[in-house]
């Protein structure tokens, strides 16, 4: 397991709204593994072991609209290359509905799309020691995934159940936002991450502690596209973790610096990025 991205800063909760809360609960759990944790009428809890990261809000009629934005993929990191093993044996298994897969030097991923169109990252990162550097700047590609040896890692032992592995989080999210440099600007200069790297003119990565990204932004879709509607199956809110409460009042600070309205309900700050995408900070 990669212990720089469950250091805070790091992402907590993902809140998504779903058009059928049953159908969506019902893919979470046997296609993805994901335990269903609690419900409570139209919301549900979901995660791996105790940990719930995932939120579903039933939202019965909503549609998918596209372009806009909001969520390209929450991403699940998974604690070890067998544990991805598991979950691609599983995901061949079950037919899921996999968009692709790729090899990205610092991590080994696999891509979905649930029901209501959202985007999903299944990762497992390769060892720090093992990432690769062009001076100062880290080296992420987007080349074919090893299947064969990621199935090797299960070494001919087939899975005879699924469920995600206990230690699993989500560990990065990356937006469809309206404009790379104002999203930049609030994300390092307000929240407080540092900029990675760049890929293109289009894209955008950001961290945390060193790690290979916290946070990804594109525009790949188009540029200043307005978010998407309330009645749409959509990204409600992400969250940040910050390390501790001090660093929480720093963040409000440079808000209130900034005249960047927020509210402050119950210890957590509640912000809306320059792409109109709610982002929830609170403290470990």
């Amino acid at each position: 397991m990669s212990s720089i991205a469950m250091a805070p800063p790091r992402i907590g909760h993902v809140a998504l709204a779903v058009a059928d809360l049953d159908r969506s609960i019902r893919f979470y759990e046997d296609v993805i593994g994901l335990s269903l944790l609690s419900r409570e009428n139209s919301l549900a809890r979901l995660g791996a072991g105790d940990n719930d990261f995932l939120l579903l809000y039933g939202q019965p009629g909503a549609r998918s609209v596209q372009p806009a934005t909001g969520l390209y993929h929450f991403a699940i990191l998974v604690p070890s290359r067998q544990d991805l093993a598991r979950t691609l044996y599983h995901l061949l298994q079950v037919d899921g509905p996999i968009s692709g897969f790729a090899d990205h030097a610092v991590s080994e991923a696999i891509y979905l799309t649930d029901p209501d169109g959202h985007g999903i990252e299944i990762y497992r990162d390769r060892p720090r020691e093992e990432w690769q550097y062009r001076g100062d700047e880290l080296r992420m590609t987007t080349e074919p995934l090893d299947l064969h040896g990621v199935l090797g890692e299960l070494a001919g032992v087939v899975p005879d159940s699924y469920q995600m592995a206990e230690g699993t989080f989500v560990g990065h999210m990356h937006l469809q936002v309206a404009e790379i440099a104002a999203t930049e600007r609030f994300y390092t200069g307000q929240i407080g991450l540092d900029l990675v790297m760049r890929y293109g003119p289009r894209a955008t990565f950001m961290s945390a502690n060193g790690y290979h990204h916290h946070l990804g932004a594109n525009t790949w879709a188009g540029e200043h596209l307005p978010p998407a509607p309330t009645d749409a199956a959509r990204l409600m809110w992400y969250e940040i973790v910050q390390p501790d409460e001090a660093t929480l009042q720093a963040i409000r600070h440079r808000l209130e610096s900034a005249n960047i309205k927020a509210k402050h309900e119950d210890g957590t700050i509640i912000v809306t990025d320059p792409s109109g995408i709610q982002v929830r900070l609170t403290s470990a």
